[in-house]
C-alpha cells in the first residue's frame, strides 16, 4: 500500500520518518511544500492517482498561533482549503485520510474536565477556527478519515517549547512561566508511533472518526518548564509562576485543554505514555544525538 506523508519536514513528519527506519510493509512517500503544493488541487490529484495513494497522513499545517491572527487567509488556505483538496483527491481513489488537528478547537467555553471528541468546538482564535474548518471540510468531503486532535507537541526537531526552555533555563537566571493554562505535553514520536501502528495493523478500516491523543497526565506550562529544567539539570534558573495576562497576546489561549483519550485507548488497544516519561526520552535523545 502506498502512503503519502505531507508536511514531512515538520516535527511529526520527521518522527514519521523515524518509524519507517524500523521497516514497513507499506511504501511511504514523504513530501513537503517543495515537492508537493497541497493547495494545488491538480498537483494533489496527480500525486494521488499516479502513485495510487491509499493513505495520506497530513502533518502539514499553519501552526503559528499568534501570527495567524494577522495571516487569516493563509491560515485558512493551509488548515482548511488544502485539507479539503487532500480529502477530495483521496476520496476519488477510495483512500483514507489521517489528519492531525488540535486542542485549540476548544477553549472558549469554561470547563474543567477532559475534552471529549463529541464536544462542540469553541475556538478562541484564528488558528483553532481554521483547524476546526479543516475537520469540517473532511466531514463534508465524505472521505474515509481518522482525525487525531493533539496538544502541546514537541520533539527533537524544529522549534518547540522544550527546546526553547532548554536554552532559556540554561542561560537565564530567572524565568516567568504561566501557570493558568493547563493541558498535556505530547511527544511527537509517541503520536507518530501510534499512527504508524494503526496503519501497519490496518486498524483504520472500520474505525473512522475523531480521536484525541496526547500523553497521559496534566500540567501547566509552569510545571512543564520546571520538569524540563529538572531533567536537564538546569537548577540555577529561578522559575516563577505567573498569570497569562503578564504576557499579552492577540490570542486568548485555552485555559484548560486536557484531552480525554478513552476512545483512542479503547478502540486501538494502545498504551499512552505518561508525559514526564516521554519528556525524559526526548531529552535523552537531544543530549546524545543532537
Amino acid at each position: 500500500m502506498n502512503v503519502l506523508v505531507t508536511g514531512a519536514n515538520g516535527q511529526l513528519g520527521c518522527c514519521m520518518r523515524n518509524c519507517i527506519t524500523r521497516g514497513s510493509k507499506d511504501n511511504y512517500i514523504f513530501t513537503d511544500v517543495t515537492e508537493l503544493d497541497i493547495t494545488d488541487a491538480d498537483a494533489v490529484r496527480r500525486m494521488v492517482c499516479e502513485n495510487d495513494i491509499k493513505v495520506i497522513v497530513n502533518c502539514a499545517a499553519y501552526t503559528n498561533v499568534d501570527k495567524a491572527e494577522d495571516d487569516v487567509e493563509l491560515a485558512e488556505l493551509l488548515n482548511a482549503g488544502a485539507v479539503r483538496i487532500l480529502a477530495e483527491a483521496l476520496k476519488e481513489n477510495d483512500g483514507t485520510l489521517v489528519h492531525i488537528s488540535t486542542d485549540y478547537v476548544f477553549g472558549k467555553e469554561p470547563y474543567n474536565v477532559p475534552c471529549r471528541e463529541d464536544q462542540k468546538g469553541t475556538p478562541t482564535g484564528v488558528y483553532g477556527l481554521t483547524k476546526l474548518h479543516g475537520e469540517q471540510a473532511i466531514a463534508e468531503s465524505g472521505v474515509k478519515s481518522l482525525i487525531f486532535r493533539t496538544a502541546w507537541l514537541y520533539s527533537e526537531y524544529g522549534k518547540n517549547f522544550v527546546k526553547t526552555m532548554l536554552n532559556l533555563t540554561a542561560t537565564k537566571p530567572q524565568l516567568k512561566v504561566v501557570f493558568d493554562q493547563v493541558g498535556t505535553p505530547t511527544y511527537a514520536q509517541d503520536l507518530a508511533d501510534a499512527i504508524f501502528h494503526i496503519i501497519e495493523s490496518r486498524q483504520m478500516q472500520g474505525n473512522e472518526g475523531i480521536y484525541h491523543y496526547s500523553n497521559e497526565g496534566v500540567c501547566s506550562w509552569y510545571d512543564f518548564t520546571k520538569m524540563i529544567a529538572e531533567y536537564s539539570e538546569n537548577a540555577d534558573c529561578d522559575i516563577q509562576p505567573c498569570h497569562s495576562d503578564e504576557f499579552p497576546s492577540k490570542v486568548v489561549r485555552p485555559s484548560y485543554s486536557v484531552l480525554d483519550k478513552t476512545k483512542f485507548k479503547k478502540t486501538f488497544g494502545l498504551e499512552v505514555p505518561y508525559w514526564t516519561d516521554s519528556l525524559a526520552r526526548c531529552l535523552t535523545n537531544l543530549e546524545h544525538n543532537w
